[in-house]
C-alpha cells in the first residue's frame, strides 16, 4: 500500500471544513500525503507549508470543479490509498413544504451525489493490489426523525446505503460511514442562522454548544480503527463514534459484527406484535 517513498496517500474531500481539516492535520502527522479539496485554501493555510500536503480546488457544486479536481489528482501520478469525506451543509432548514425545492435539491447533491461524483472519478486512481479504503460522515435523525432538516438527513441515508452496495460490488474496497455525534464545527453556525425555521433544532443546538462535543481525536481514532478492522468487519457498516464499543479493542463489537451480516446497516425491521392475550376484544 506503499508508493516508492514508503508514504501512503489520502485524499481528503473538504479539507478546509473543521472535521476535514483535522483529519489532515493527523495524518500528515502520521506520515501520509495528503491531497485535500476545498473552495478556497484560506482555510488550509496552516497545511498549504507542510511538505506531504497539496490543495484542490474544488466546489462539490460545480461539476466541472469536480472534474478539475479528480484530474488534477491524477495527472500526479500518485495513487490513493484512503478516501475521506468530511463535506457537509444542513440548509436549507425549516419544514419541507416552507422550503425553495432547488435550495433543497442542491442540498441533496452537496451532501451526497457530488461526494459519489468525486470517488467515482477517482476509482481508476486508486493503489492497485491492495484494498483501499473509504470513509463517508454520516450525521444527525439517520436513525430517527430529524424535523426540519429533510435535505441533510435523506442525503445521508442515501450515502449509508451506498456504502452498503459499494461494499457489496467492490471487493477491493473497504467503505464504512462513521456518525461522530455532535462535534463543534461551522456547521451549527447554520442552524443559528435559521433560527426560529429550525424547530426545536435550535434549543438543542445552544445547548449544545455549551459542552465540548466529540472530539476530533475521537473521530480519526475511530477511523483507523475501521481501516484496520478492514472490509470484513467494517466495510458497508454504519458505526457511530459516541454510541458504539470499538473503544480498546473493540473484541465484543468485531466478534459481533462477524457474526451478524445485517449489523450497522439499513434493514426493516418486523413491526411489533401484541404480546400473547393483550389483543383488544
Amino acid at each position: 500500500m506503499l508508493d516508492p517513498a514508503g508514504e501512503r496517500t489520502a485524499f481528503v474531500l473538504s479539507a478546509t471544513a473543521d472535521i476535514g481539516h483535522g483529519i489532515a492535520e493527523r495524518l500528515l502527522a502520521d506520515g501520509w500525503r495528503v491531497a485535500g479539496t476545498g473552495r478556497s485554501a484560506d482555510r488550509v493555510s496552516d497545511l498549504l507549508a507542510h511538505p506531504r500536503f497539496s490543495f484542490l480546488g474544488c466546489d462539490l457544486d460545480d461539476r466541472d470543479s469536480i472534474a478539475a479536481a479528480v484530474q488534477a489528482f491524477a495527472a500526479h501520478g500518485t495513487p490513493w490509498d484512503l478516501f475521506v469525506s468530511s463535506a457537509g451543509t444542513m440548509e436549507p432548514i425549516g419544514p419541507f413544504f416552507d422550503l425553495d425545492f432547488d435550495a433543497w435539491e442542491r442540498s441533496i447533491r452537496v451532501n451526497s451525489t457530488a461526494q459519489l461524483r468525486v470517488l467515482h472519478g477517482l476509482w481508476k486512481a486508486r493503489r492497485r493490489g491492495a484494498n483501499v479504503d473509504a470513509m463517508l460522515m454520516a450525521g444527525g435523525g439517520t436513525n430517527n426523525p430529524f424535523t426540519n432538516y429533510s435535505a441533510y438527513c435523506a442525503a445521508k441515508i442515501m450515502l449509508i446505503k451506498m456504502c452498503e452496495l459499494l461494499d457489496d460490488e467492490a471487493e477491493a474496497l473497504n467503505i464504512f460511514i462513521i456518525g461522530p455525534g455532535y462535534v463543534r464545527t461551522r456547521i451549527h453556525e447554520e442552524t443559528l442562522r435559521a433560527g426560529a425555521a429550525a424547530g426545536e433544532g435550535l434549543d438543542k443546538t445552544r445547548r449544545f454548544l455549551q459542552d465540548a462535543g466529540t472530539p476530533i481525536d475521537d473521530i480519526y481514532a475511530h477511523m483507523r480503527w475501521c481501516m484496520e478492522q478492514g472490509r470484513g468487519v467494517a466495510g458497508g457498516r454504519n458505526f457511530s463514534t459516541v454510541h458504539d464499543r470499538w473503544r480498546g479493542g473493540g473484541q465484543e463489537l468485531i466478534e459481533g459484527l462477524r457474526d451478524d451480516a445485517d449489523g450497522f446497516r439499513l434493514r426493516r425491521r418486523p413491526a411489533r406484535e401484541p404480546a400473547r392475550g393483550s389483543e383488544q376484544q
